[in-house]
């Protein structure tokens, strides 16, 4: 097996390079070697705690266990209040709060990547590898407007770093992965700057094959991605910066969950950024970028399954969609004694089209048809007004032209012409919000409040993948209206030497909520219809983090989502369960060891047959509760390896967000959950120079 040799491969260069005698390179007399060079405040990654208020930031190329994520999902779920709608291996969809698809403003290199399948088995975050870029911020709730429109839930930015480099430097990273099931991860990141400039180029490949639950069922589940990125940097001063990128990538995906595998990911994407900073004046910085990024997804039922002659799909078919977005964004900061503002323009065109064919790749013989067109326009201003010491005012307003554009002649799975066919809509959309922030006077605790508005344009899967729209209207196209989210959010923080908390807490309204029903059968799987509810949600999540030593840190985390249906009296769908994480970490700066007990409550407060264009709730949850360990040494300060174990005791367990089973991999008819991954032994070795 091909695969399988190069597992072997991998751990056998995992092995090799941790046994080399890299201390003997180092001079007897010279000075100990300085930590390694990574941000080693976690050895590895368990759970993020806020840097300030609602806002969280960690470092993707750090280690993290469950296993190192294969996507931007996946590493999404170390920070409290994450979790995803699983699928299978990989390309979950991430759900904060409840909330999901568009009501996360999910971003990679400040452009936008929304993805083509009609049902999101390529949602933004399967095109993101984690560990090729820099930093991840995420902001929480309607709490900043800088980065385009909707973002009712939060923010989230994958980003890579610009530097400057007064001499010739070169600057090399990367790790090797193995681990059960054929896991088998590679990353380079290689950087040569000087005076004049930079090229950077980061690239990755991650491959697993199918795992095997707590019982020893295998689920369908493999995934071999791979993605490629150059960036050229010019430089001409400290203050300014010149960037051109261009990136590549493709992959396939196995999904237990769904009717179709994912048997291309092909992306392309190209940028150029403009920075400059330290501007005379009260003027201080400007920055711009310009995108394009197109994903060409491919799913059929033939290339990683079998046909299933008693399913729906008896014969070989295929479907091709792609996205084509184009976008842009300009910004300028003015700094001024108390009071800092940024304001600017965004903007974005994406194009939507498809093509289909029944028999093995006889899609690729037929004409495209373009299907949706949508344009957005924004502007927008937030700034920051130091009050006086320790109080801190920031607000926000942000106004959008959205229109989109239906070009379909037959939608859905009924075949009938389309009523809305060549009809656009237009909506203009506003957004704002005001936060303030207390530092308490020789106190370690900073508290705020903010009260959040914002209205969301429904998106592509809202309006063009639905079969009915609400009652009495033509299709959803037609017939949807925008959401609107109102929320307060408030929190404390308390930071000392060896002691860190914190509580986030929200409550808020969503005026037409947009909600999916399924019922009955179509031709192609179960109808769906969509329409707009009133809705309540509310919750919070907590943490603390204990350093009784140098080496010793204790952690614990809780987060909690609630949400009503307040025009039917029953619980919104797709809410994850009370969920808290327990950590105990030890390292003395060379070894290092780690344990993370995950326990998830049951959750029985569900809406039965409804949800998203991807999950609805198949029936009330059974809790559970994981235990999992690491390890790990730094040969010095280019070399740390770290070894873990998931799932230790072998549970069999499932996620309450899920899909059902597919009756092409055997399972029953009535849904039946995803189970996830047994136990699951993991190695890496992560190197930088």
């Amino acid at each position: 097996m091909p695969r399988a040799r190069s597992t072997r491969l991998s751990l056998a260069i995992v092995t090799a390079l941790a046994c080399l005698p890299v201390h003997a390179e180092v001079p007897a007399d010279a000075a100990p070697a300085a930590p390694a060079p990574f941000d080693f405040q976690q050895v590895v990654v368990t759970s993020a705690r806020p840097v300030s208020a609602l806002t969280f930031e960690t470092d993707p190329r750090l280690p993290r266990q469950p296993v190192p994520a294969s996507d931007g999902a996946d590493y999404l779920k170390t920070i409290p209040g994450f979790t995803a709608i699983r699928n299978g291996g990989t390309n979950g969809d991430p759900v904060l709060r409840g909330m999901f698809g568009s009501r996360l403003n999910l971003l990679s290199n400040d452009g936008a990547m929304p993805g083509a399948c009609p049902s999101r088995m390529d949602n933004p975050m399967s095109y993101v590898s984690p560990e090729t870029y820099d930093s991840l911020v995420v902001v929480k709730g309607p709490q900043t407007v800088l980065w385009g429109p909707g973002a009712s839930a939060g923010t989230v930015r994958f980003s890579r770093d610009r530097e400057q480099f007064d001499e010739p430097t070169v600057k090399l990273a990367g790790s090797l992965l193995g681990g059960s099931f054929g896991r088998n991860d590679q990353v380079l990141d290689a950087t040569f700057g000087a005076q004049p400039g930079y090229a950077r180029i980061s690239a990755n490949r991650s491959d697993s094959d199918d795992y095997r639950d707590g019982n020893g069922n295998a689920v369908a589940s493999e995934w071999n991605k791979w993605n490629a990125d150059l960036a050229l940097g010019w430089t001409p001063d400290a203050d300014t910066v010149l960037e051109a990128t261009a990136g590549v990538g493709d992959g396939e995906a196995r999904y237990a969950g769904r009717g179709m595998d994912g048997s291309q990911f092909k992306r392309d994407s190209y940028g150029l950024r403009l920075e400059k900073k330290n501007l005379p004046g009260a003027l201080d910085s400007i920055e711009a970028n310009v995108f394009y990024n197109r994903a060409d997804h491919v799913m059929d039922n033939y290339s990683l399954r079998r046909p299933n002659p008693d399913g729906a799909m008896p014969m070989p078919m295929a479907s091709n969609v792609e996205r084509a977005t184009t976008g842009g964004r300009a910004a300028a900061t003015w700094l001024g004694d108390s009071v800092d503002v940024t304001a600017g323009v965004d903007a974005q065109d994406s194009r939507h089209r498809r093509r289909s064919g029944h028999g093995r790749n006889t899609y690729q013989l037929q004409p495209w048809t373009v299907d949706a067109r949508f344009r957005n326009l924004g502007v927008f201003a937030e700034g920051t007004w130091r009050a006086e010491a320790g109080k801190r005012v920031i607000a926000g307003l942000r106004a959008d032209r959205a229109r989109a554009t239906d070009e379909r002649t037959t939608p859905g799975k009924m075949g009938r012409p389309n009523p809305t066919a060549g009809s656009s809509r237009t909506e203009t959309l506003s957004a704002g919000f005001i936060r303030f922030e207390r530092d308490l006077v020789d106190q370690p605790v900073t508290w705020y409040a903010g009260l959040g508005h914002t209205e969301r344009m429904p998106d592509y899967w809202e309006l063009f993948s639905p079969d009915m729209g609400p009652v009495g209207t033509a299709n959803a196209f037609a017939g949807v209206a925008t959401e609107k989210t109102t929320q307060l959010d408030v929190g404390v923080q308390y930071r000392r030497k060896t002691w860190d908390a914190w509580v986030s807490a929200y409550a808020g309204r969503v005026d037409d909520f947009i909600l999916f029903r399924y019922g009955g059968a179509g031709m192609m799987g179960p109808m769906s219809s969509v329409s707009n509810v009133d809705a309540r949600i509310h919750g919070g999540e907590l943490g603390v983090e204990y350093r009784p030593s140098a080496q010793w840190t204790l952690g614990g985390t809780l987060a909690h989502s609630w949400g009503k249906n307040r025009d039917a009296g029953t619980a919104l769908p797709q809410m994850p369960p009370l969920e808290a994480r327990l950590s105990l970490g030890w390292d003395d700066s060379q070894w290092s060891f780690g344990a993370l007990v995950r326990a998830v409550a049951s959750q029985d407060r569900i809406a039965l047959a409804q949800g998203s264009v991807v999950g609805q709730d198949l029936g009330p949850s059974a809790g559970f509760a994981t235990f999992a360990v690491n390890g790990g040494y730094r040969f010095n300060s280019l070399a740390q390896l770290t070894v873990g174990v998931d799932n230790v005791f072998d549970r069999t367990y499932s996620e309450h967000l899920n899909l059902a089973g597919n009756a092409d991999f055997g399972y029953p008819a009535d849904p039946v959950r995803i189970n996830e991954p047994g136990r699951t032994a993991w190695v890496k070795l992560n190197l930088k120079y």
